[in-house]
């Protein structure tokens, strides 16, 4: 039972986890400082309030004849986090893991084995090259 606990533990999946865990724990950490600290402040100074958590109070009567606020700026606050931290990830790690994976299909495809570069182009193919160019610059016409 213990070894089975141990093999468990110690699968690759469940570290990938865990460290993926403390790792967002400590971006997402990051990201809301940035956000109460500089974004809600300089937004909430446009709007005339201490932070953006702050602005945009709606204050409602209630039954017993006082009143509860309405704390839109909080929730304006919380969209702009959420924004933050999607755009964050996607350009930082989905954008790039698709262009690796574009790439790594587009080598599939070419044939080619995943950790190999295509062979360069050799001096004969590079000089039938240009001379292919010149010769079709050559035959077009000069523009009138």
């Amino acid at each position: 039972m213990l070894a089975g606990f141990k093999t468990f533990i110690l699968r690759g999946n469940v570290i990938e986890l865990a460290v993926a865990v403390v790792v967002g724990t400590a971006f997402t950490a990051l990201v809301n400082a940035i956000v109460a600290s500089i974004i809600n402040p300089a937004i909430g100074a446009l709007l005339n309030a201490e932070s953006l958590s702050t602005a945009l109070v709606v204050k409602i009567p209630t039954v017993s004849g006082g009143t509860a606020d309405l704390l839109f700026g909080a929730v304006l606050a919380a969209v702009l986090n959420f924004v933050i931290v999607a755009a964050v990830v996607y350009f930082a790690l989905v954008a790039p893991m698709n262009y690796l994976n574009r790439r790594a299909e587009e080598r599939r495809k070419a044939g080619l084995p995943a950790g190999e570069e295509a062979a360069p182009p050799t001096e004969l193919e590079l000089l039938a090259e240009i001379r292919d160019l010149l010769a079709k610059r050559d035959s077009t016409p000069p523009a009138p």
